[in-house]
Formats: C-alpha cells, structure tokens, sequence
C-alpha cells in the first residue's frame, strides 16, 4: 500500500472519508473528490500532507476528468480509482418521476462511467490499475420499496462494473475491475436522500463507515472482484435468489 496514488470520489464524508483515513494510515497518497471543499479539506487535512484536494462534481465527465489530470499532474500516476460517490432516494416506486430517476442515474451510475471510462487509458499506457465500484447490497436483494430507483442504478452499476472487467481483461489482464457492496452504514445518507427519509443510523445491524473503509482497503490490496460488506451479505443473497428460484417470490424483507 506505501505510496500507492489512490483516487477517491465522494470522500468528503461517510464511506469515502472512512476509507481515506484507512488507506492514508496505510501509507497510501490520496486525491480526495467531491463537491464540498470546506469538508473535503477537513479529511485531507486528517489525512496527511500527501493528500490532494480536487473540488469536482463527479456527475460532471468534463470535471471527472480535470480530476483525474490534477491526480496525474501532481503525483505522476494514478494506481487505484474508487469510484464510491453516490445518493439514495426516499419514493416508492409507484410515485417516481423523471427527475427522481434521472437524478439516480446520474449520481449513481454516470458518475462512475465517467470515471471507469476517464481512467482506464492511463491504466493501459501502464499496463495496470484498478478500479473499485462502491455499489449496494439492495442490488443484489432489492427488498425496499423507497430505496427502489437507487436499487435500480446500483444494479445497473453492477452490470457495468461487471461488463467492463469482463472487456477490459481480454486485452489489459493487468487492469483489475472490483465491486464493494455495502448494507446499512452509519452515515447521512439517509438524511441526504432525495425527499428526505429516516437516518441511516436509525437502523439496528449498521455497519460503522470505518469498518467499510477497512474492508475496502483489503479489496485495494488482495484485488478481490466482488466483496459483501457485512459479514452475513453473501448469505443474504443466496437466500433471496433461492426464495425465487424454488418458490417463485422472494422471502420477506428483513435486515
């Protein structure tokens, strides 16, 4: 991990902070991204001097890429790109608008097309890399009707993320293509929803965002392709596509 030059997007709080001061203790060089420059500043400055701060709104390609040339320009390389900035929803599906789902997908899905598109031809002049998706467990087990068009990004993202490894390591088998899929995490992204919604950390088995950033930092350095966050993650999936496969309906939502 020493000297690593890592990317991160949407590190200005939550699980990108939690992450940053994880791989920072472990000796990594880090670009912060995010919107928030008074907040993103805060975590480079808990981060160490070897931080860099780059004000970027990631929905934005033109402003991912300027991003990604600050990196660059000011480290000389850029050998892992996190792509974890993301927002939730509070709609039930019934109620969704054109917005609500444009807002989804642009946040959730675009801005790390963006990235995985505006990083990958430095990795291949290289001749290496790795790109890390923070994406959802209601991905893989999609059992909250308000939380749905977020679902329904990460899914999306999930299939991207998957496709672009599969494309990428035909030509590049140096390229390494990761997805991180948290549960319920101890962070404002509830209250930072659109339409509001209950606190994240209302809910009881939340995970802390340090313990997440410490997991993503293992993916960052034993390049495992698809990694759960909780510890029960995999078994839930399982067990929802067994539910389908043997009933027809998938079991009753639970956390």
């Amino acid at each position: 991990m020493s000297n690593r030059v890592i990317v991160i997007t949407g590190a200005s709080s939550g699980i990108g902070a939690a992450t940053a001061e994880v791989l920072a203790a472990r000796g990594a060089r880090l670009a912060l991204v995010a919107r928030r420059e008074a907040e993103l500043r805060a975590v480079a400055a808990r981060c160490g001097a070897q931080s860099l701060v780059c004000v970027a709104d990631v929905s934005d390609r033109l402003q991912v890429r300027r991003a990604r040339d600050e990196a660059i320009a000011h480290f000389g390389q850029v050998d892992v790109w996190i792509n974890n900035a993301g927002r939730g929803i509070t709609r039930p599906p019934s109620e969704l608008t054109d917005d609500d789902v444009r807002e989804m997908m642009q946040v959730n899905v675009m801005s790390a097309l963006y990235g995985m598109q505006e990083i990958l031809p430095h990795f291949r002049e290289r001749g290496g890399g790795h790109l890390i998706n923070v994406s959802s467990m209601l991905a893989r087990v999609p059992h909250a009707p308000m939380r749905a068009a977020y679902s329904a990004a990460k899914h999306f993202l999930n299939a991207l993320t998957a496709n672009f490894r599969t494309e990428v390591r035909q030509s590049h088998p140096g390229i390494h293509v990761s997805l991180v899929s948290p549960g319920v995490v101890h962070t404002d992204f509830g209250r930072h929803a659109m339409h509001g919604g209950p606190d994240s950390r209302s809910f009881p088995n939340a995970q802390s965002a340090h313990e997440v950033g410490v997991i993503i930092a293992g993916v960052v350095e034993g390049m495992r392709p698809d990694t759960y966050t909780p510890a029960w993650g995999a078994q839930r999936v399982r067990e929802y596509y067994e539910a389908i496969a043997t009933t027809g309906a998938p079991p009753e939502a639970g956390r």
